[in-house]
């Protein structure tokens, strides 16, 4: 069980602010924030379907947003708060940015690349590590999502 720290708690609150942010945009409402030094630095929210990019998820949509600000695209001591567990892409480009620790909310049994289906953060192959917390307002994370395809159907 992880214990959680009030700024995990609030940055998780901007992650799903970011999520609100997709849901207004009709997509899948996932938000992103990437935090360094108790800053966060980039946030984002799924925009696949707005921009026409497979590549536009919550997250890399963060890590873009924190690698220009930083001028860097190695993210270092960074953190990612995300609603929903990663997935392969995002996962990758997290090991590439040298992200140091990831925390999501909700579990991903169909793509979750960081424990449900695949272990990318801790892959012996890769020549990074993340430390994952997983499970942070998952109540929270998971509901936005139910909410939202509840709508679609």
């Amino acid at each position: 069980m992880n214990s959680w720290s009030d700024s995990d708690s609030r940055f998780m609150q901007l992650a799903l602010a970011e999520a609100a942010q997709a849901v207004n945009l009709g997509e899948v409402p996932v938000g992103a924030v990437v935090v360094r030094n108790s800053v966060p630095i980039g946030k984002g929210h799924n925009r696949t379907v707005r921009d026409s990019d497979p590549t536009a998820h919550a997250e890399i949509n963060a890590l873009r947003a924190a690698a220009l600000r930083e001028q860097n695209y190695r993210l270092e001591g960074a953190t990612v708060f995300v609603t929903l567990e990663p997935c392969a892409m995002c996962l990758g480009a997290m090991l590439h940015a040298r992200i140091a620790r990831l925390v999501f909310g909700a579990y991903d049994a169909k793509a979750g690349a960081a424990g449900s289906v695949l272990d990318l953060a801790n892959h012996r192959a890769m020549n990074h590590r993340i430390e994952v917390n997983g499970g942070l307002m998952q109540q929270e994370c998971s509901e936005i999502l139910r909410r939202f395809f509840e709508s679609k159907r």
